[in-house]
């Protein structure tokens, strides 16, 4: 009888997983929903998904620039500049793009005329797996060094690369300033994850530490951390962070706005500790008193990995597990969307410059916690349409013992792109593979309870 639910059970999962993937389509490059034109061409980096280095034709890295009425206006592989994944790119002064990547564990850093795609020059690091590169005022690149560890200690760091030199100006280690222990510890191959670096004020960096759950503003001059949002293993601030962008009032009062990754949001914190001068001086607390001020798409994004505030007062973001680019209103209405499979990592307006930096919620007097509305969530679009992981792990929450299913689900729904065909439904993938497992579960328990008959097998084969 057991056997016998057992095989309905893989039955009809299987039956299911067909049935999820009939009607499914593949996400593409293309305009979903534009309300409102933008003043100018968006241009996004999409990482690509590949395994052990090796690129996968189907879901392939690639840098796309899209028209304000969501005409693709070009689009370049990865191949056309030797990188596996692309990740940070910066509009610069001249209209000129700065693009990171990364290829068989090294950097490549390009300066790109997007009109052209033809690189102005380039540079390849040997540094594995980089995510930021800044060009400073002087030419030099101001590097964020992560998974640098060297014979079971983590090297990570932040440097400036002198381009004329080929030397090191200046480097700043985080084993110097946060304990051993922090995170998985000091001999983690992924210690810091440090994802971004930002020069927000002459000689001040924004740093993002991922794996630390914190974003920190170093001064160059003293080497010290003079403002720290967040802390390590305090989720409820923020989760392995991406991209944070600094804002800054009328009345001098910092502000982050942060792709808050893991909790699957947008977020802005402000600092009390505000003066009608610039407070951005070196010589500030480390410790601001945080408020959060805003914050939106609370388990409606998925992952998502840049935010960037627009000087209209909208929020520009890479949805990155849905694949897609949005810009919301501060209500949090979509009102520009795009399509942008797989893995969308930044997403720039290069009529805004590097950093747009527009008003705060505050200023906008905008504060609160909004869901997403008029986006491709909310008219069953497949692109973002409710997964079956998400609505199992909402189901089983408050149950005892739901939380720990509901995080097992939330990192199955994260992993499981990397290795689901493209032509597969997120749902059928799911549900094959719960068939798969219970398949290898009652394999293995008909092996033990039969292990003496098949012992006994082995040895009058092994007699004759």
């Amino acid at each position: 009888m057991i056997r016998l639910c057992l095989g309905l059970v893989v039955i009809l999962l299987c039956v299911s997983a067909v049935s999820a993937t009939i009607d499914y389509s593949p996400p593409e490059v293309h305009p979903v929903s534009i309300d409102r034109e933008p003043p100018g061409d968006t241009v996004i980096s999409v990482q690509g998904y590949n395994i052990w280095g090796q690129t996968n034709p189907q879901k392939p890295a690639r840098l796309l620039s899209v028209a304000p009425n969501g005409s693709l206006g070009w689009l370049a592989p990865g191949e056309k500049f030797d990188v596996s994944w692309f990740y940070d790119v910066d509009p610069l002064a001249n209209g000129d793009l700065l693009v990171v990547g990364t290829v068989e564990k090294q950097t490549r850093v390009l300066r790109v005329d997007p009109d052209t795609r033809t690189v102005k020059w380039s540079e390849t690091l040997p540094l594995w797996d980089t995510h930021d590169i800044t060009l400073t005022e002087n030419g030099n690149l101001l590097v964020a060094n992560m998974r640098n560890t060297e014979n079971g200690t983590s090297d990570d760091r932040l440097f400036v690369y002198n381009r004329t030199t080929d030397e090191v100006n200046w480097e700043w280690r985080f084993r110097d300033h946060y304990p051993n222990e922090t995170d998985e510890g000091v001999s983690s191959d992924d210690w810091t994850h440090v994802n971004d670096v930002d020069v927000i004020s002459p000689g001040l960096y924004m740093v993002s530490p991922r794996n630390f759950d914190e974003v920190i503003v170093i001064n160059r001059s003293t080497d010290e951390i003079v403002m720290r949002l967040g802390e390590d293993g305090n989720y409820s601030t923020l989760d392995e962070q991406h991209n944070p962008s600094y804002l800054q009032g009328p009345d001098g009062r910092p502000t982050f706005l942060v792709a808050d990754s893991e909790n699957d949001r947008v977020v802005e914190y402000s600092c009390d500790r505000a003066a009608n001068d610039h407070v951005l001086d070196g010589d500030m607390e480390p410790n601001c008193e945080w408020n959060q001020t805003w914050e939106a798409g609370v388990d409606e994004l998925s992952w998502p990995r840049d935010a960037d505030r627009l000087p209209s007062g909208n929020t520009l973001i890479t949805d990155t597990l849905n694949h897609r680019v949005i810009e919301i209103a501060p209500n949090g209405t979509v009102v520009w969307e795009y399509s942008a499979p797989w893995l969308p990592y930044d997403v720039e307006r290069p009529v805004h410059g590097h950093e747009p930096a527009g008003p705060t919620m505050q200023e906008l007097n905008q504060t609160g916690s909004y869901a997403l509305t008029n986006g491709s969530a909310n008219v069953g679009r497949d692109i973002t349409a409710p997964k079956l992981t998400d609505r199992i792990a909402t189901s089983v929450k408050e149950i005892p013992g739901g939380y720990t299913i509901a995080l097992g689900l939330d990192r199955f729904s994260k992993v499981a792109p990397w290795v689901r065909p493209v032509w597969l439904s997120p749902n059928a993938f799911f549900l094959l593979s719960c068939g798969l497992f219970i398949g290898i579960m009652w394999g293995s328990g008909e092996l033990f309870v039969h292990r003496e008959r098949i012992r006994t097998m082995l040895r009058r084969l092994r007699a004759r």
